[in-house]
């Protein structure tokens, strides 16, 4: 397969190298687990549906998780993550995903994992890919090891992914109109809308409406063996007390 012939090649992680939303099914396992009440779950789901509503913005709602975050250790969601990833993440990859990265880093061209996922999630995603670069959501953790409820840096949901992407290939010295980036969400338009190469991979409807205006490759990745996962709802990014 021939690479694309571009500088950087960004990624989204959730429904697009993955077949599922992670922060969905971290949700589920850490109420399963009793990590998290049904109190909190519930809020996650609420911030959705107000996001989903245009009465808040993903951008507060992920800080205001973040917030709650503070005075509790990191080391314990870490060791937690790394087996949600082993366990419900790591077997969710979609067959074309493989073959695109295997296209572009064969063409020597950098790929960046840029998600609105945590830090010990995405690290271990990036490790797995022999990816080049991560940009996403990461939370401060002070000298005893706990977070402080801050993030550091830009929050990485809708604009602030374009910031993050803008960062970094101002550092590596290119342009974003000299990338790619594969998403499977209208949430990421602010990005589709600046590298040269946008590409939906499953969008979601709204995401499929605009790439077909705009006449964007729509692709299909496939599924993992044995199949699709089984549909849960939607999730934001960080929800309070836990990652991934």
């Amino acid at each position: 397969m021939k690479g694309p012939g571009v500088a950087v090649a960004f990624f989204d992680l959730d429904k697009t190298l993955i077949a599922a939303n992670s922060g969905s099914l971290w949700i589920r396992r850490e109420l399963e687990l009793g990590h998290i009440s049904r109190f909190q779950a519930l809020r996650a789901s609420l911030w959705i549906a107000r996001y989903h509503l245009g009465f808040v913005s993903m951008q507060d709602a992920v800080a205001r998780a973040i917030a709650q975050l503070a005075g509790t250790p990191a080391k314990p969601l870490q060791e937690r993550t790394a087996v949600f990833y082993a366990e419900q993440v790591r077997p969710l990859y979609r067959p074309g995903a493989w073959a695109v990265l295997d296209a572009h880093r064969r063409a020597g061209e950098r790929l960046v994992l840029l998600t609105s996922s945590t830090g010990y999630l995405s690290e271990l995603v990036a490790r797995e890919l022999g990816l080049d670069a991560v940009l996403c959501n990461r939370f401060e953790v002070d000298g005893a090891g706990l977070h402080t409820g801050r993030a550091l840096g830009t929050i990485c949901f809708g604009e602030g992914k374009r910031v993050c992407a803008e960062a970094y290939v101002r550092e590596a010295g290119v342009a974003l109109s000299a990338c790619a980036f594969y998403t499977d969400s209208y949430s990421d338009l602010s990005v589709m809308e600046v590298v040269g190469r946008p590409v939906a991979v499953h969008p979601d409807h709204r995401l499929r409406r605009h790439a077909r205006k705009r006449g964007w490759p729509v692709v299909d990745w496939g599924v993992p063996p044995g199949g699709d996962v089984q549909a849960v709802p939607p999730a934001p990014p960080v929800v309070p007390s836990t990652g991934p």
